[in-house]
């Protein structure tokens, strides 16, 4: 079937977070929020389908998954990726943000230096400090407008004690795709110096330039201290269900986990997330292709407009990801100043992108998963609020 993606699906009085807070944060009514990182599109019918099915059965118990999940799960990261993954691998949690923090809560202990990579999606950071662990960061490079991984860096901070590394790939929010030599450099390091990595390629399924590389396929000899954190959640817009899939090939880092995941008595997966992850990963193809070709479609919008429209703004080009990473401090502008004139006079809800790390100071984050017609507004407020 052909997907409507430029219908305008009013969320507002649905409490969804994106829209119905706003005073809550501080944040004006009026303002087109493109910050958090879920869809304004509905998802595909065939998940709705399942989800009603379901709904009609009537009761809602307490789940658990068997075979017909788990070959729905591998059913998907073998076609897309040619990834095996065996059944006994995959472990269960609510959120991906929840699997990094059980990761750090099995593999290290209080005060323990804990490794991540900002600018990062802000939670890399909270699931450490909420722990009561150190947070350390190598900070990615920014050169000739593209980030890379600072590996000099990178080795320091494993020599001085690091055993566990939360790693973002593809990358959030700077849009990188690593590429399969950095990812063996990183496997390289990790071996060497016997961190544990867990790898959140939760925004795989959105890359644009090539194929995304899974972690674990492009340094198989990372299988004894990797955990790999995937979701259909930013995939098929299915946040607000509550599943993630941690695959984890070790028998001990699986147990270890699974010990730690069970500590705060609410590890449980939702009924309908466990169904529409079957759904979208068995039947949702036709409408994962089509809003790529939409998403890409956004993507060229936004590029558009900021080069004819907006001198002194960059967008840095993104190799995967809906969320488009603006940099704004050729305008010589505080992080206060463009988020006031975003807010009040675009009339425009993004991230500062301070809340990534320090070094995002000065730049903002797009969220361009909604209907054209909105983003291509947005835009054009933005362009007329800086550029007049």
């Amino acid at each position: 079937m052909k997907y409507d993606f430029d219908r305008v699906i009013d969320r507002r009085g649905t409490m969804a977070e994106k829209y119905d807070f706003a005073v809550k944060k501080g944040k004006p009514l009026d303002a087109t929020p493109l910050w958090v990182a879920d869809m304004d599109f509905a998802t595909a019918q065939p998940v709705i389908d399942a989800i009603k099915a379901r709904a009609d059965h009537g009761v809602f118990g307490y789940t658990e998954t068997d075979e017909t999940f788990a070959q729905a799960v591998k059913g998907w990261w073998k076609r897309h990726y040619d990834f095996d993954i065996e059944s006994q691998w995959i472990a269960k949690t609510p959120t991906i943000v929840y699997s990094l923090a059980t990761a750090v809560r099995a593999f290290t202990q209080p005060g323990d230096p804990v490794l991540i990579q900002q600018p990062v999606y802000h939670p890399f950071k909270n699931v450490v400090v909420n722990n009561h662990r150190k947070m350390v960061s190598s900070d990615l490079i920014l050169k000739d407008g593209k980030y890379y991984m600072d590996f000099e860096s990178l080795e320091q901070r494993m020599k001085e004690g690091v055993k566990l590394f939360l790693f973002c790939s593809p990358h959030n929010p700077v849009g990188r795709s690593w590429t399969v030599e950095e990812l063996r450099r990183v496997g390289e390091l990790c071996r060497k110096y016997g961190v544990i990595i867990v790898s959140d390629e939760i925004h795989c399924d959105f890359t644009w330039k090539g194929q995304h590389t899974v972690l674990l396929k492009a340094v198989p000899e990372l299988r004894d201290q990797c955990i790999l954190c995937i979701s259909p959640s930013k995939t098929f817009n299915l946040a607000g269900l509550q599943l993630a899939n941690n695959i984890i090939p070790n028998d001990d880092l699986r147990r270890r986990f699974l010990e730690a995941k069970e500590r705060p008595a609410c590890d449980e997966c939702n009924i309908m997330g466990i169904v529409a992850c079957m759904a979208a990963y068995n039947e949702g193809e036709e409408w994962y292709q089509q809003v790529r070709e939409y998403l890409l479609g956004n993507i060229d919008l936004v590029r558009s407009v900021v080069k004819e429209k907006m001198p002194g703004v960059t967008l840095t080009e993104p190799e995967a990801t809906y969320l488009l990473w603006l940099d704004f401090r050729g305008l010589g502008l505080t992080e206060e100043q463009i988020e006031d004139k975003m807010l009040h006079e675009a009339k425009v809800w993004l991230n500062n992108g301070s809340m990534f790390g320090p070094m995002g100071s000065g730049f903002q984050r797009v969220n361009v998963a909604c209907p054209r017609s909105v983003l291509a507004g947005a835009m054009e407020r933005m362009a007329r609020a800086f550029f007049g």
